[in-house]
């Protein structure tokens, strides 16, 4: 097997991976009430407010689909709308108070199904070597 060769199977090993990852991610912490394209909104306005242009910008979606989607949210009271005080015919989105409850809620069950699992499934030796193998993939992502 070539270095090419090798690499290509480790790609599809991780991709595999961290697909089923993200589905059970996806299962543990779900939200009925809220669609994917809505909780990828509710995610990139928990790290930085920003407008809707920026969020379709940063999604690759249409204006008026993320209109719609942050249209729903604001009507839910998970997102909040205030002028842009750079240009007041713009307005910037930030997470209400219960939208922030909804990643909170989301990242703590996350990280308390990842945390039990890990704990329960590997020994000493496999948590250190995936503790070791952190960096690796940071790099590839990076």
């Amino acid at each position: 097997m070539t270095s090419s060769d090798d690499a290509y199977a480790v790609a599809g090993e991780i991709r595999v991976t961290f697909g089923r990852l993200r589905r059970r991610f996806r299962a543990v912490a779900h939200h009925d009430e809220l669609t994917p394209s809505q909780m990828v909104v509710l995610w990139r306005l928990a790290r930085d407010s920003m407008t809707a242009g920026e969020l379709a910008a940063a999604e690759h979606v249409r204006p008026q689909s993320m209109a719609a989607t942050v249209g729903v949210l604001l009507d839910n009271g998970y997102v909040e709308r205030e002028p842009d005080p750079a240009d007041r015919r713009r307005h910037v989105l930030s997470l209400s108070v219960d939208g922030r409850a909804i990643i909170d809620g989301t990242r703590k069950a996350r990280d308390e199904w990842l945390a039990r699992a890990v704990s329960e499934r590997l020994t000493a030796d496999e948590r250190e070597t995936l503790r070791a193998a952190l960096p690796l993939l940071s790099r590839i992502v990076e």
